[in-house]
């Protein structure tokens, strides 16, 4: 699986470069609000990814207590 991955990283980077490679001249306008757009685009997704794991990033910062102690001071 993690090998899956990494060719799968490597191929996207490879990818993501020769289009920087190969690029052109744009004659188009970008709207100031587009940015707005993408940014809206990617909290929402980090957002949804936390509430949806929320639980095990719970898991990760708290602690559960297993040594519990009675009144008197003595370990159950």
């Amino acid at each position: 699986m993690a090998l899956k991955l990494k060719y799968f990283a490597l191929t996207a980077a490879f990818f993501i470069g020769l289009t920087f490679c190969f690029e052109r001249r744009a004659y188009a306008y970008v709207d100031p609000g587009s940015s707005l757009l993408l940014f809206q685009s990617i909290s929402a997704i980090v957002t949804g990814t936390i509430f949806y794991f929320r639980r095990r990033l719970k898991a990760l910062f708290t602690r559960s207590s297993t040594d519990t102690t009675d009144l008197s001071g003595k370990s159950r």
